[in-house]
């Protein structure tokens, strides 16, 4: 969210994590950052000095967003920042419309602001290594979602594509937005067509499931300057082929700092030889990821004018999928290296 929440002040959230939490913070300070416009993000800094980062995240809530980050930590995994329980042990708590979430403050930036040194990307490949060998207690693994290649997506975005052509939008950028569906309407098409077949093809196969984080890309992944690495935002895990994962890989998700190849050959550095990759299936997440923006985006744009300056950089990221070496291009390398070789090996 790029535009503080209206409707929580500074001072109840101060108040809430002193009840809850029993934290002194002296201040909190609105972190204009994501694109998720259902979450704000504070920096909190309590009496002592001690800096925390607290989300509020409104609308559902899953509690698997913070229980598996606790668990994953426990096993081992040290790219993963658990979040602080409340003084009577729970894993959040309610403000209001939001959740409080709150953990400790790890300096450092995302990966659209710099690059990922070829350190870091070898510790991203060990990591969502580590993460895809994780077996999950009997609860847990109950408690997250499984793959079922679900036609929501596609389905909300012909609708989208339909309704541009019935409707005149007032908004500027919902006008602009109107004007981008129209123009790449064939191109959006043929991605829902590509993905339906590719799902189609992936349901008939034996699953290979794995626990993924399912939204790695730059904005993701915190650098700090002792070259250490963290991954962010476990807020829609999933389990599925390993590829929901590693389709981010050299798929126009790290902020074009490398070539697409250069950033498969460090993180394959990392996550281990030979790593089999299914073409099909990185070919399938991809053109899924797009369609999932663009329906997010289009929900976000078009049925409402609310959002602030987060509708500007919203129509922006909606754009980019279709600039020169965009996701789109990227996602189109990636099919046809499926008709080749369904399955090869990772780089």
């Amino acid at each position: 969210m790029l535009t503080r929440p209206g409707d929580v002040q500074d001072a109840a959230i101060v108040a809430c994590l002193a009840r809850e939490y029993g934290l002194p913070a002296a201040r909190v300070t609105f972190l204009p950052l994501g694109a998720d416009v259902n979450t704000a993000v504070y920096r909190a800094e309590a009496d002592e000095g001690q800096g925390y980062l607290v989300k509020l995240r409104r609308g559902a809530f899953d509690e698997v967003s913070v229980t598996l980050p606790r668990f994953l930590r426990d096993q081992g995994i040290a790219q993963v920042i658990p979040p602080l329980p409340t003084t009577t042990g729970r894993i959040s708590a309610t403000l209001g419309a939001f959740q409080v979430i709150l953990y400790p403050f790890v300096e450092g930036r995302n990966g659209y602001e710099i690059p990922l040194s070829e350190r870091q990307w070898r510790e991203l490949g060990a990591a969502l290594r580590a993460l895809h060998s994780v077996e999950l207690p009997a609860a847990l693994g109950r408690a997250i979602q499984q793959e079922t290649y679900t036609p929501q997506w596609r389905d909300d975005v012909k609708a989208f594509l339909e309704r541009v052509d019935q409707e005149a939008f007032s908004d500027p950028v919902a006008a602009e937005t109107a004007l981008l569906l129209q123009a790449r309407r064939e191109e959006i098409l043929y991605l829902v067509g590509r993905a339906e077949a590719l799902a189609g093809e992936l349901q008939a196969r034996p699953p290979q499931p794995v626990l993924c984080h399912a939204d790695v890309h730059a904005g993701n992944v915190l650098l700090t300057a002792g070259d250490n690495l963290y991954l962010i935002d476990w807020d829609t895990p999933i389990v599925a082929f390993k590829e929901r994962d590693l389709m981010s890989i050299g798929g126009g998700l790290f902020g074009g700092w490398q070539s697409p190849e250069e950033e498969e050959r460090l993180f394959y550095e990392g996550y281990g030889f030979p790593a089999q990759v299914d073409a099909s299936a990185l070919a399938y997440y991809r053109y899924e990821r797009i369609i999932q923006d663009i329906a997010a985006y289009c929900a976000f744009l078009l049925l409402s004018g609310e959002g602030g300056q987060d509708r500007e950089q919203s129509l922006r990221y909606l754009e980019s999928n279709f600039q020169p070496g965009g996701t789109v291009e990227l996602a189109y390398r990636a099919d046809a290296a499926a008709s080749l070789h369904p399955a090869r090996s990772g780089v």
